[in-house]
């Protein structure tokens, strides 16, 4: 999530519009994926909080999702028959970070079936939660500050760590994926939001890719990689990308290379970011996109949902084509 006011999202809508910025896009690289065939597979219920934040793939093709001012986490089929997997519990004295509002952002799923999701609620109950594969209610593994407002979520299940990142305070947490205290494994000015002119959101997408933690910076519009050491501590923040506005959640188009995928959410686009820095628009708000969030590729499938948090429109799940053409 990014760009959001302080007024919270109690009823799931946003109190302010973001000003469109218009991308200095670049030529497509040849031999980088295709983005084809768009098309919305699930439609959503605004009136009913169900603003899509984030969300992760499963082996069949289906997808779970996180409803963030409904607190719910979705389950959508390929054919987009959507079911509620689970609700996190309440907060009525919230006094979530810039929001205000208890809300569910980042979710990661292990190979067992497992999800995890990060929870922001200005109390106790921020951190992160497990939600166990057979369903039942969720319960919290890892309390974070409440002064936190953890954002993107990734799981390294190799070394058995999450990792979140804190959109205020410019933090990327780590904690045992079997639950524990959570440990301070990245702190940096590159990490944290733009005082007195941003809106309040620093690091906000992250992922785990090629020996280190990828994260995105709403506020610096950037994208970051984080060496990770052998010892698993952090090395160096290196930029890797910059003028991605309004930059939300990303994700690599292959295990093997740098191409990415980001939600630019206030200019309703999806970019293509390539090795270089340099970034091409490959979908937007004619594909259907409102104010999208989140990307995925599985499958050679793109998947992005959109929260509508500006445009007050059609929060939903659009699937694209992944495909390497010749002279692309």
């Amino acid at each position: 999530m990014s760009r959001l006011t302080r007024l919270g999202l109690a009823t799931g809508a946003a109190a302010a519009v973001v000003a469109a910025v218009v991308l200095a896009a670049s030529p497509a690289v040849a031999g980088e994926p295709a983005v084809t065939q768009p098309h919305i597979v699930a439609h959503f219920d605004l009136a009913a909080g169900q603003s899509p934040e984030n969300l992760t793939v499963e082996p069949d093709g289906s997808a779970d999702l996180t409803f963030a001012s409904a607190r719910q986490v979705a389950h959508v089929s390929r054919d987009g028959h959507t079911t509620i997997r689970a609700t996190l519990p309440d907060e009525p004295n919230a006094g979530t970070p810039v929001l205000k509002a208890p809300t569910v952002f980042g979710i990661a799923r292990a190979h067992d079936g497992t999800l995890y999701v990060d929870y922001a609620t200005g109390t106790g109950k921020t951190g992160i939660w497990r939600i166990a594969p057979d369903g039942g209610a969720p319960r919290q593994i890892a309390q974070l500050p409440a002064t936190a407002l953890p954002n993107g979520l990734a799981l390294d299940e190799r070394h058995g760590v999450l990792y979140a990142a804190d959109s205020v305070q410019g933090i990327v947490w780590r904690v045992p994926q079997t639950g524990g205290a959570p440990a301070v494994w990245a702190e940096d000015t590159a990490l944290a939001p733009v005082p007195v002119t941003g809106a309040g959101f620093g690091a906000n997408g992250v992922k785990i890719h090629g020996g280190a933690v990828w994260v995105s910076n709403s506020d610096r519009g950037t994208l970051l990689r984080i060496p990770l050491r052998p010892n698993g501590s952090a090395g160096p923040v290196e930029t890797r990308a910059t003028g991605l506005d309004h930059v939300d959640d990303f994700t690599f188009a292959a295990p093997d290379g740098d191409t990415a995928f980001a939600a630019l959410i206030g200019d309703n686009e999806v970019a293509e970011v390539h090795p270089d820095g340099t970034h091409t628009t490959v979908l937007t708000q004619a594909d259907g996109l409102s104010n999208p969030t989140s990307v995925a590729v599985h499958d050679g499938t793109l998947y992005v949902d959109s929260a509508a948090y500006f445009t007050q429109r059609d929060p939903n799940l659009l699937l694209a084509r992944l495909s390497c053409e010749p002279g692309h």
